[in-house]
């Protein structure tokens, strides 16, 4: 089976999409003209301001729902990867991902929001709502539904689980099995309580775990921080072949940093825009610009700390597929595990059993943010019906039963499938977002009017010309006292 997936991978994750992600960042990096720059300030207090309601949750809780997703094994794991198949240079090429990226990320989700709708009492949003009202393609909307639901409920899973079994074998002497089950046990009690208590959760949990993170990141850069000159030097050098030890890496550089880089923080891909339909908020562009931040928090500050850590006490391998080893002083360690000794080498006894704990955290709350997913695409799939709540049912068994079996299986066949899933995820999403290029512009024009005017903005579609935004024609309409209704 494994040979079948990276067959498929190997057409999935070719040329054209890694310069896809990095073509299309910059492409709307320009034609927004760098909405990712001019709106910083903006980013920041929409983080923090506006509240929930029954049907949504606020732009915080959204905020850290997507980042539960983004800070992972993405962020750790998935760092190590780039570096043990790209080199130190794929960190470069994931940074780079990373700015264009929110770009990116502030258009996919600001169609997330435009085109939402309420069902079961809910706000709902992602790529399979903004398909079907904004393409007008209902059969493609299906089918993109139907496959987030499959990779969110089943592919990606076991890469969270097998993860965390790995560092907490490696800490603890724990078997997968019994890592496993622990983790199924406390995210069934989660899931089954429903989307407000994954929020709350998720709210509490992320910021936390963040912050723990990068002050122990801190404290190791400080212990070695006459290296970090060197450290930027390998990464830059090596990034552009000018390395003599990496030299000739830099096409895997780029294809593993951008690809890692887009794992880790989602841009383009289509998974973080159903976090940002469920936000309460007054205008599209506002849960834009917050989900753009996003990607900042995650590629450009947690990544860079894993990546920090790891060739800073040089608890690495190199070893590009196809090619012999560069470099092979950690033996068979799978490269989920080099941040784990990085921090164990620098602060001994204490460093692995942190590593192991924080994956636990991290993956935990990513594992909450993948539920939701699958949840919003199969509320997309049903609607009101009937049936809703005995395949939500069936949905929270599947996850818990996937995420036990990825605990047990090897890494290489796990990350094998859960790119397999992203890769066809990011195909379909991109070539849809490029399409609806013109009524993202639209909104983003409509938000900077507004607070050119000193206005807070309120978004009417049929002013601007936006057709199928039916969740905003039916809110605008209502009559309000002052304010919109809910």
């Amino acid at each position: 089976m494994g040979d079948i997936v990276n067959w498929l991978n190997g057409y999935v994750w070719s040329s054209i999409l890694v310069y896809s992600f990095l073509g299309l960042g910059l492409f709307y990096t320009i034609i927004t003209r760098f909405v990712q720059v001019r709106y910083i300030k903006d980013m920041i207090k929409l983080t923090f301001s506006g509240g929930g309601s029954k049907a949504g949750v606020s732009s915080f809780q959204a905020l850290t729902m997507s980042l539960g997703s983004r800070i992972g094994t993405g962020n750790v794991a998935g760092v190590a990867t780039a570096i043990a198949f790209g080199g130190p240079g794929a960190v470069f090429w994931m940074w780079i991902a990373a700015v264009l990226g929110s770009a990116t990320s502030f258009i996919e989700t600001t169609l997330s929001q435009v085109y939402k709708r309420k069902i079961n009492g809910k706000y709902r949003g992602g790529t399979p709502f903004y398909i079907e009202n904004g393409l007008k393609s209902k059969s493609f909307a299906v089918i993109s539904a139907l496959l987030s639901l499959v990779v969110m409920s089943y592919l990606w899973p076991g890469v969270q689980a097998n993860t965390v079994a790995l560092t907490m074998d490696n800490a603890f002497g724990l078997s997968p099995a019994a890592t496993g089950a622990v983790i199924i046990v406390l995210l069934g009690f989660i899931i089954f309580g429903g989307v407000k208590r994954i929020a709350k959760t998720a709210e509490v949990m992320v910021p936390f775990m963040a912050v723990g993170y990068i002050l122990v990141c801190l404290i190791i850069l400080g212990i070695n921080y006459t290296l970090i000159p060197e450290v930027l030097s390998l990464i830059f050098t090596s990034a552009f072949n000018l390395n003599s030890t990496f030299g000739g890496l830099m096409g895997s550089a780029v294809a593993w940093g951008v690809q890692r880089g887009v794992y880790s923080n989602g841009a383009g891909i289509g998974s973080e825009t159903f976090e940002a339909g469920a936000a309460e908020v007054s205008h599209p562009a506002k849960q834009g610009l917050v989900q753009a931040f996003s990607v900042y928090i995650d590629t450009l500050i947690i990544a860079p700390a894993t990546a920090f850590m790891i060739l800073i006490t040089g608890m690495y391998d190199v070893k590009p597929e196809g090619m012999a080893p560069i470099t092979e002083k950690l033996g068979n360690a799978e490269p989920s595990v080099y941040t784990q000794l990085a921090v164990e080498s620098a602060l001994p006894t204490f460093g692995i059993s942190f590593m192991a704990i924080s994956l636990f955290f991290f993956c935990f709350t990513t594992l909450l943010s993948y539920y939701y997913k699958a949840e919003t695409n199969l509320a997309y799939l049903v609607g009101n019906s009937k049936k809703s709540a005995w395949m939500n049912h069936l949905l929270k068994i599947t996850l818990l039963v996937a995420t036990f079996y990825g605990s047990i299986r090897t890494a290489d066949v796990v990350w094998a499938m859960g790119d397999l899933g992203m890769g066809m995820m990011a195909w379909i999403n991109l070539s849809v977002i490029l399409l609806l290029t013109k009524p993202a512009l639209q909104v983003l024009k409509d938000y900077s009017a507004q607070k050119k005017a000193n206005k807070d903005p309120i978004f009417k579609p049929a002013k601007l010309g936006i057709d199928g935004a039916d969740f905003w024609e039916e809110k605008t309409q209502k009559p309000r006292d002052g304010s919109l209704a809910s």
